[in-house]
């Protein structure tokens, strides 16, 4: 346990943003899973997850909860997906 006053609110300020990457990195693999379902079911709207889960991966990005290479990863493993 730190005993400085800034190290004490690092501690704190860390476990604020930690729960809040996880929640984001919660919806983003939920929305992921969500669009994979909608392909893997063939669903009518399987485009319209695939988009949303795109803009999730982009806005993930743009946080810093992903690295943009392994988004670019992702959005093409949906893309291939979609149009098989």
């Amino acid at each position: 346990m730190p005993n400085i006053k800034s190290a004490k609110k690092r501690v704190k300020v860390i476990a604020t943003k930690t729960l809040i990457n996880k929640a984001a990195n919660s919806e983003l693999k939920t929305t992921i899973k969500k669009a994979n379902a909608a392909i893997e079911s063939n669903d009518a709207n399987k485009a319209e997850a695939v988009r949303v889960a795109v803009k999730k991966i982009d806005q993930a990005v743009a946080k810093g909860i992903l690295h943009k290479n392994a988004a670019a990863r992702k959005k093409s493993q949906l893309a291939k997906k979609a149009n098989a």
